[in-house]
């Protein structure tokens, strides 16, 4: 089993001064184990509560000992919070390697049994934390039911890292991303080929999305969408011809994918996000893409960030036209949600009414519409494949820009394309106060009893 261990930017930034200080620090991490479904297990970082001053007994740049003063009550705290603990301690200087040396590894033995009890979830972890000139480093694991290498970490906020564990092997081919690495270097490349991402939607927007996302280098994706590949599709979903008519369209978009590069996995689900189980597969994905023009789903995927520190980068457009194909406005957006960013409630960009309505039967929907209790659902809408790829290609640019840093700051986390007009607009938005998005309701991994925080239809 690998693990995946899921902080925020600020938890991130209080892991590094551990690393970057001049004498080892020790700290327990509260995380939240998240099972999901496979071979992978995420920890969702919740808080780091570090050692008080005096409970050190020794602490040096190469040395610490501490009482059980320092972590007993972290370990209450875990306890309290359904949570694990993690034994964090710093190999000081930078350079340093991060692998656990014979007394820590004398020290995790003794810990390991008294975290278990304590916390009462028989598990223990430990992550040794340096430095490489500025950027974390890292090893770790976990012990217990779940046991396994901490592999990737994450930390998500303005900009997005991904680390792998120390001595990790670089991915990818050099010579075949020879112009994306002299575009933003080996780092990135490799960051890009190590995550899964997920993509909502295959159609016209989540084709396109996907298939540049493959050409830059992810080998890893979960296709997501309950719908087969109809003659009026083709003009627009990327990979597919008429002889795809009638096949799902994970199907025709995976088979895509998989021509495009060797090695490419994809994990193909026919479903809606809107069913519980399939919107648990997201929580194997490290970055999500959402390109279902449909409000229930979108409402759903606006909650993952602040309940699984996963990243989601939210697509849309819309053709404003009259019967006499007269073209008034053709509108994009592309809004990026992370812990801390608003989400696409609070933006507006959810009708809650339709949301509920897409949820209803067909025969009770019927009913509440003649009756004035609901609204009518809309019917198909126009698109144009210039105008998708157009969207798609924002949507991609935003993931490297949160990954690369090339724009301003701090960064606007909405783009509006005015593409008649030839106009783009960028916006910023906080969380409203109090909404399950704002940072201080301190969402993550609170919603053991309800996924997401939401009902479910069974």
């Amino acid at each position: 089993m690998t693990i995946a261990l899921r902080v925020t930017e600020a938890l991130h930034d209080r892991l590094l001064a551990m690393a970057t200080g001049p004498v080892e620090t020790g700290a327990v991490l509260i995380a939240h184990l998240v099972p999901t479904g496979s071979t992978a297990t995420v920890l969702l970082g919740a808080d780091l509560i570090e050692v008080p001053d005096d409970a050190y007994e020794v602490r040096a740049d190469q040395s610490l000992q501490i009482t059980s003063d320092g972590y007993v009550h972290a370990l209450k705290t875990a306890r309290e919070q359904g949570a694990v603990a993690i034994w964090v301690h710093s190999h000081p200087g930078n350079h340093a390697i991060p692998l656990p040396s014979r007394h820590d590894r004398l020290v995790n033995n003794q810990l390991e049994g008294l975290f278990g009890d304590r916390t009462e979830t028989d598990q223990y972890g430990y992550l040794i934390v340096s430095h490489a000139d500025g950027a974390l480093t890292f090893t770790g694991a976990l012990t217990g039911p779940a046991s396994g290498p901490i592999e990737l970490l994450s930390a998500l906020g303005e900009r997005w890292l991904f680390r792998s564990s120390y001595g990790t092997a670089a991915t990818g081919a050099p010579d075949l991303f020879d112009r994306n690495i002299r575009a933003f270097g080996d780092g990135i490349q490799n960051t890009i080929s190590q995550l899964t991402v997920a993509v909502v939607g295959a159609g016209g927007t989540g084709s396109v999305t996907a298939e540049q996302l493959c050409r830059l280098g992810v080998r890893s994706f979960i296709l997501i969408d309950p719908d087969t590949l109809s003659s009026s599709n083709t003009t627009r979903v990327y990979g597919s011809t008429p002889a795809d008519v009638g096949r799902a369209k994970v199907d025709v978009l995976g088979d895509h994918l998989q021509r495009i590069a060797d090695g490419v996995h994809v994990e193909r689900i026919q479903g809606t996000v809107t069913t519980e189980h399939v919107a648990r597969a997201l929580l194997r994905a490290d970055v999500v893409f959402g390109c279902t023009d449909d409000n229930a789903g979108r409402l759903r995927l606006s909650r993952l960030p602040s309940y699984y520190l996963t990243p989601l980068v939210d697509c849309g457009i819309q053709i404003h036209a009259d019967d006499d194909g007269i073209i008034s406005g053709i509108f994009g957006r592309v809004t990026t949600l992370y812990p801390g960013a608003a989400c696409l409630t609070c933006r507006d960009r959810i009708d809650l009414s339709l949301a509920d309505a897409e949820m209803r039967a067909g025969d009770e929907q019927q009913r509440l519409e003649k009756e004035g209790y609901a609204p009518a659902l809309p019917g198909v809408e126009p698109a144009v494949v210039a105008f998708t790829t157009a969207v798609a290609a924002t949507a991609v640019s935003e993931f490297l820009e949160r990954l690369v840093g090339y724009g301003e700051t701090p960064s606007p986390t909405e783009v509006i394309l005015y593409i008649h007009d030839r106009a783009v607009r960028a916006n910023a938005q906080d969380p409203r106060p109090g909404h399950y998005c704002d940072p201080s309701t301190r969402r993550v991994g609170t919603d053991r009893d309800m996924f997401l925080g939401l009902n479910w239809v069974s």
